[in-house]
């Protein structure tokens, strides 16, 4: 696939899956859906230009939109300052349809850090240097797009969800990221967390089972995120050597 068509590829995956998902309905559980595929459209597609123009040899998909993070830049993991200042993007960013009052949509003036997008960016800043030495190999994404909040502004992770309203989710987020894969066509598929790896190992098992079986690897390293004990204490040593273990990253 040519690298015009392969940026091209991934906008109508992402305008497809921003679709998809505002047509769905949840229950009164949950205050407030987020979708920055639609309102921080523009810094997602110059994300998007920046990060996917070519093949891929690596993946890292993360669950969903942080309240801090994406939710408010467009990009994942995309905690403001390490998208402005090492990813080089910045661009106007719009509201939800319907805003919690207690999780405002600031742009890149918000001024809270997103932790988990600050410990990964910042492991990716460190090895790399510059972004387009890794994204020359390297791809982040998202398996979710939405942000769900309960009534008090308290983030629901799609796990949560329940059966009825996480099985049609699943179901379109699947089919995205298997034509993100197609597109990408990766090494490795790498999950950040436990409920990523098993979304992209469903997803092998759906490419393969309608033979479109691609040749790559899977593998979960641990998610940053403070809420994970472990994440707290040498997040970064670990990831390195769990990546370098398994032949994704290069000992040097």
């Amino acid at each position: 696939m040519a690298s015009t068509n392969t940026f091209v590829e991934l906008k109508r995956i992402s305008s497809a899956l921003a679709r998809e998902c505002n047509a769905l309905r949840f229950g009164q559980h949950i205050a407030a859906v987020y979708n920055p595929l639609e309102y921080a459209m523009l810094p997602h597609s110059l994300y998007l230009k920046l990060a996917g123009p070519s093949p891929k040899k690596v993946i890292f998909l993360g669950m969903n939109p942080g309240p801090w993070g994406m939710a408010q830049t467009g990009v994942p993991f995309g905690e403001t300052a390490a998208v402005r200042d090492w990813l080089g993007i910045e661009a106007k960013v719009g509201k939800p349809s319907s805003e919690h009052q207690k999780r405002p949509i600031e742009g890149f003036a918000c001024h809270r850090t997103e932790v988990s997008g600050r410990r990964l960016w910042g492991l990716f800043r460190k090895r790399f240097g510059t972004p387009a030495k890794f994204f020359r190999d390297h791809f982040v994404a998202n398996y979710c797009p939405l942000v769900f909040m309960d009534a008090g502004g308290a983030n629901i992770t799609p796990d949560k969800l329940p059966a009825g309203e996480a099985s049609p989710l699943f179901e379109i987020c699947d089919r995205a990221l298997g034509e993100t894969i197609r597109a990408l066509r990766p090494e490795w598929v790498i999950g950040i967390g436990g409920f990523a790896k098993k979304r992209i190992d469903r997803v092998k098992e759906q490419l393969s089972n309608r033979n479109l079986t691609l040749e790559f690897s899977t593998a979960q390293i641990l998610h940053p995120s403070p809420a994970n004990p472990r994440a707290n204490a040498g997040w970064e040593e670990e990831v390195t050597k769990t990546l370098k273990e398994i032949g994704v990253w290069k000992n040097s």
